[in-house]
């Protein structure tokens, strides 16, 4: 399905819904360029949503790795499997339930990712402070300026190095009946972060 190794699978190659988000492909290569994957490693994707990190995640830690993907929301985990069935990766198991009692049940992990968390995401940085391996990474994509504040603080308490704040603005070509436009997409803040 998707024949190369660098990421960024066009959107509309993925199984869709309207309730069910999806971390457009711009802000999902740089969330996974933030990641520092490699084969043989294990992801979590918190939050997974339609699953596009999960895919892409999955193809870059190859078959030696494996990625676990989590989500509260049924018809989530149902269009995430509908793209790993697409997609053709067999290095995913899929969760479903509440991540801040999922988490609990894991084991370590080499990088996490966290999306959509339904607002829990501080206490879910905070779960995942034991989860992650020494040196290991997570990756957290917001849009709400409150979600970005509270995650840098919980970040500067649990003492997570290498802290970085990446704000991306994207905008996308669109057909009109004189020519093409720009048409902007909503800002989302990628921060990143070390595991001492």
């Amino acid at each position: 399905m998707w024949n190369y190794k660098t990421p960024g699978i066009p959107d509309e190659f993925f199984e869709r819904t309207e309730k069910v988000p999806i971390t457009k492909e711009e802000v999902r290569t740089i969330q996974l360029s933030k990641a520092r994957l490699t084969p043989g490693q294990t992801i979590f994707d918190i939050g997974c949503g339609s699953g596009s990190i999960t895919i892409e995640a999955a193809i870059q830690v190859e078959n030696t790795g494996r990625v676990i993907a989590i989500d509260y929301d049924s018809k989530a985990i149902e269009l995430t499997k509908k793209n790993i069935e697409k997609f053709g990766v067999s290095n995913v198991s899929v969760i479903f339930g509440n991540a801040k009692e999922k988490i609990l049940e894991l084991g370590i992990a080499d990088v996490i990712f966290i999306g959509g968390t339904g607002g829990d995401t501080k206490e879910i940085v905070e779960l995942c402070q034991d989860k992650l391996k020494s040196g290991g990474r997570i990756v957290i994509g917001t849009i709400l300026i409150e979600t970005l504040y509270s995650v840098l603080d919980i970040l500067e308490k649990l003492q997570f190095n290498s802290v970085d704040i990446t704000q991306v603005t994207i905008s996308k070509s669109k057909k009109t009946t004189k020519g093409t436009m720009m048409l902007a997409r909503n800002p989302v803040t990628i921060i990143s972060a070390t595991k001492v």
